[in-house]
């Protein structure tokens, strides 16, 4: 166990690192107007010389989940462009903190830089509803993943169904509570639909169970500071809380978070990243939800490619991914996935 959190601070310092160096890249993309960063696959001789760029909106820089996506869509037009003898173009556009205008500020941007598709994260549906329709009247083929934006023209969603996560949270939750205890949510942005579809999940499995009552769903800014002050106040003046359903990891983004609370309520969490692993790994989270990171921007960036490319849509607009539960007796492999998406290397 001293080895793997020796490793485990190492990943979480590493990844650190490398977000730091995004972010920095991400300012000076900024300060150039519409170019962003670019990553390039490289294009096979032979090829037909087309080419195609596509911009990756995420929600922040400062959220790891986010690293993965962009290592996924980056490994995705390598691959697109040596199978197909084309040049497939990254075009990383994402804010430092989350902020859904600098997103519509971003879309606007690359559909007038001439973009070929986007694939966004967004932050607030409805302020970025008409932006993506706008795009799509444009010619830009748009994908969203990990957060959707319902009844616009996007061509596809991929993620995990969010109503089915929050769900599994609260099973998990209620199984490790023997199905009796009250029960708080951390749900950060109210805004965001991935996480309203999250805490209706939660809501309906806890109603599965006669033991267990929700105290009440509490909303935050999405960073790790202001999550772990959410709980400690909420905790400290509700000491009857046995457990707290997460859907999404933000405390656990620090170190300490759960000082004062793991000793009184379990906690079951989404998003096994490196500094939540460690979390689990001592005992003071109890399960971790996991979403397919990498293949949000892996995944996005071939629907989109299919589409302008190949003329071929997804069956379904909505595209369903699996996903991980995460506990201590598999906790090595998350580890190993983790080592490889923080060092810029693809795969699963």
């Amino acid at each position: 166990m001293a080895g793997m959190t020796r490793r485990f601070g190492k990943i979480a310092l590493g990844g650190l690192a490398i977000l730091a160096g995004a972010a920095v890249l991400a300012s000076c993309g900024e300060r150039s107007g519409s170019e962003g960063e670019r990553a390039t696959g490289d294009s096979p001789s032979g090829g037909d010389g087309r080419s195609y760029t596509i911009g990756v909106i995420a929600k922040s820089q400062g959220n790891a989940v986010f690293q993965a996506a962009r290592v996924g869509a980056e490994a995705a037009a390598a691959e697109l462009s040596r199978e197909h003898g084309v040049q497939v173009t990254i075009n990383w556009r994402t804010p430092t903190q989350e902020d859904a205008q600098q997103q519509a500020t971003y879309v606007d941007q690359l559909v007038s830089g001439g973009i070929d598709g986007i694939a966004i994260s967004a932050s607030d549906p409805n302020l970025l509803r008409s932006t993506i329709n706008n795009a799509v009247r444009s010619g830009v083929t748009v994908v969203t993943f990990d957060s959707d934006v319902p009844d616009s023209d996007r061509m596809a969603y991929y993620g995990v169904d969010d109503a089915a996560a929050g769900a599994r949270v609260m099973a998990e939750l209620a199984r490790i509570l023997d199905g009796e205890g009250v029960v708080a949510v951390l749900a950060g942005n109210q805004n965001a639909t991935n996480l309203q579809a999250r805490v209706r999940g939660v809501r309906e499995e806890a109603a599965r169970h006669e033991g267990i009552r929700i105290l009440d769903v509490y909303y935050h800014p999405e960073t790790a500071n202001d999550a772990v002050e959410r709980m400690r106040q909420v905790q400290t003046a509700n000491p009857q809380i046995t457990g707290w359903a997460l859907v999404g990891g933000w405390p656990l983004y620090t170190e300490n978070a759960l000082d004062g609370i793991h000793q009184n309520a379990a906690v079951v969490s989404m998003d096994p990243l490196p500094l939540p692993l460690r979390y689990l790994e001592r005992g003071q989270v109890q399960v971790l939800v996991g979403q397919p990171y990498y293949g949000w921007g892996y995944e996005a960036v071939k629907m989109i490619f299919d589409e302008i490319h190949n003329d071929q849509r997804p069956e379904n607009e909505i595209v369903i991914a699996e996903m991980d539960i995460v506990t201590r007796d598999n906790v090595d492999e998350f580890v190993g996935r983790w080592e490889r998406w923080l060092q810029g290397q693809g795969g699963n």
